[in-house]
């Protein structure tokens, strides 16, 4: 399994693998019943709208995915947090994740940084201590962007100088900026937990990068899972 989209400048989400389908949480709400379906019928459709609207999602936990992500550290770190904190929120019980990381305490590979180009850059919001507003003028922009190239570039130097004298590359990371370097990670999750991340991922206020990677996931997901993670991001926007 290859699908694969691109986010940002050099950033992407791809699709390894996935167990299960539509049918899956079909079968496993109905396992109790000693039944199960082989084609997808309107009869599992409703089931699958019941056991969305209603909170039963424990069968959507036996539907799995695992992701490849090459993102900026930001949009990582706010995933990361997102991942940590999804057991804890209400209504989503375990929500089995599992998140393994690059690190370049071993790993020396050139080093790709996320630029914004000159109209990509916001401005910070009227009301409100986070988030952004509207885009600021090209001119600045473009002076801001290479501002960054210049800052990225003075790092890589310094980084790679280190790696020269001897400096083990644990502590040699600490010469590169930080924020806008993209890591690569595996994230496995299961259909339940990539819903409750699309519902708040999605939402107009979250972070325009996070926004992206989220629409990736989306597009990649709703290919395997159309009618469970429709139903499910569904009753997140009727609750609301």
């Amino acid at each position: 399994m290859t699908a694969k989209i691109n986010v940002l400048d050099n950033g992407y989400v791809r699709l390894v693998d996935a167990m299960g389908t539509d049918l899956t949480p079909v079968n496993a709400a109905r396992v109790s019943y000693a039944k199960e379906s082989q084609v997808l019928t309107e009869r599992d459709v409703r089931l699958i709208k019941f056991l969305a609207r209603e909170n039963h999602t424990s069968p959507f936990r036996h539907a799995i995915a695992q992701f490849e992500v090459y993102a900026p550290l930001m949009v990582a770190r706010q995933w990361f947090k997102y991942i940590v904190g999804s057991a804890h929120q209400e209504g989503t019980g375990d929500s089995l994740d599992a998140w393994n990381e690059s690190s370049r305490r071993y790993i020396t590979e050139e080093p790709v940084f996320y630029v914004p180009a000159a109209d990509e850059w916001r401005s910070a919001p009227e009301n409100s201590k986070q988030g952004s507003g509207d885009v600021v003028p090209l001119p600045l922009g473009a002076s801001l962007s290479a501002d960054l190239v210049e800052y990225i570039d003075d790092g890589i130097s310094r980084y790679e100088e280190a790696l020269k004298l001897g400096i083990c590359a644990e502590q040699a990371r600490l010469f590169l900026p930080a924020y806008g370097m993209y890591v690569r990670w595996y994230w496995t999750a299961s259909l339940q937990s990539v819903a409750h991340f699309l519902a708040q991922r999605l939402e107009h206020d979250a972070q325009v990068e996070i926004q992206a990677y989220a629409k990736a996931v989306l597009s990649l997901i709703e290919a395997r899972f159309p009618v469970s993670i429709g139903e499910l991001l569904t009753k997140k926007e009727d609750a609301e």
